[in-house]
């Protein structure tokens, strides 16, 4: 039996609720295939923990971290208690940055019955990768002068290596897909960071002759996610460019409480970290209406990072099918809870495992 150990890490808000519930379909998914358990052990890391203890998490909390197989993450965040620029960089960015989670992969596709709020939009079906650890996202830069005289300066750092991980791990993923990958740029406006990340998109797109390629300017990208979404198959992008192209993609599936995303440590020195593109939605926390959906597709994405893909793709499969019979939270249109949606997932499990599948 393969025993995965996972660090769950439920944070803020409705990651309290979805991440329980996405702890308990996992926990079915291992009772139906017999060969996998999951032994989960909680971090109550979190704003409320900042306050109480003036960190985001213990100064020793990476050194426990990196023997479990993967951290499953709910939500960060509580501008009610501690500015983001705190709680992100105290415990989300730092575990990418130190954990060299250096990937982001962010999937968007039609969900039966989930109605996008495009008029057509076709069976869409896109995964965007991110470089995750550098970009316009880099912590160089400085404050300096006061008063009218002051000057904010953000460094964007962009490294071949990076950009070409990036690239090259987009074109990998897109040789099982539908063989495309669309650069994301904007070497018409941005001088230098820019005309660089084509440059290495041509030399890295040489060693794949078998794989379609395109570069489109980051603001026609986005009008495009709008107008044609479904002409896209697999797009890389800077850490800015796919954080932005994401939301987008959550925004055209009918909601983000239902995208998923994954932050990928290629090396294999730590784990990977899995967690939805929601936020912690304050405005609904408490109510049992937070979409579960979300996290469960994560918790799909972590599946396949497993190499249990089959198992993975079943359990997609299964959601589709209670989505598709409107068994829905009030985001996506429905009137049923967070515990509903979730039960009927489980339910839908266990007949699968009656009929062999």
């Amino acid at each position: 039996m393969k025993t995965f150990k996972i660090a769950s890490i439920p944070g803020d808000g409705i990651g309290k609720e979805v991440v329980p519930a996405a702890n308990k379909v996992l926990k079915t998914i291992a009772d139906i295939h017999g060969g996998i358990q999951f032994n989960f052990t909680d971090f109550p890391w979190s704003c409320e923990h900042y306050l109480e203890h003036g960190e985001m998490m213990p100064e020793d909390a990476l050194e426990r971290l990196q023997n479990f197989d993967s951290i499953f993450l709910g939500a960060v965040g509580n501008l009610k208690l501690v500015p983001d620029h705190i709680s992100l960089w105290g415990m989300l960015i730092k575990i990418r940055r130190e954990f060299e989670q250096v990937i982001n992969i962010r999937p968007a596709k039609v969900l039966k019955g989930i109605r996008s709020p495009l008029l057509n939009p076709k069976d869409f079906d896109l995964i965007v990768v991110r470089e995750n650890s550098e970009g316009e996202y880099s912590s160089v830069g400085g404050n300096i002068y006061k008063g009218e005289d002051e000057i904010a300066i953000q460094n964007a750092i962009f490294s071949r290596k990076a950009t070409e991980r990036a690239m090259r791990f987009a074109f990998e993923l897109a040789s099982k897909r539908k063989k495309h990958v669309t650069s994301a740029t904007k070497s018409n406006g941005i001088y230098y960071s820019m005309p660089f990340w084509d440059s290495v998109f041509e030399d890295v797109s040489k060693d794949y002759s078998e794989i379609q390629t395109d570069s489109q300017h980051i603001d026609a990208l986005a009008a495009f996610f709008v107008t044609r979404p479904h002409q896209f198959d697999v797009i890389v992008a800077s850490n800015l460019f796919g954080d932005i192209l994401t939301d987008l993609g959550a925004g055209i599936m009918g909601s983000v409480g239902v995208a998923p995303a994954a932050n990928i440590n290629v090396n294999g020195k730590y784990p990977s970290m899995f967690e939805p593109v929601h936020g912690s939605a304050p405005d609904i926390v408490g109510k049992g209406i937070a979409n579960p959906i979300g996290q469960i597709w994560t918790a799909k994405m972590m599946l396949d990072h497993f190499g249990e893909e089959e198992l993975g793709s079943v359990l997609l499969d299964v959601v589709e099918s209670v989505t598709n019979d409107s068994i829905l939270t009030p985001d996506v249109g429905g009137n049923y809870t967070t515990e509903e949606v979730t039960n009927e997932i489980i339910k839908r499990l266990k007949i699968v495992e009656k009929q062999g599948v």
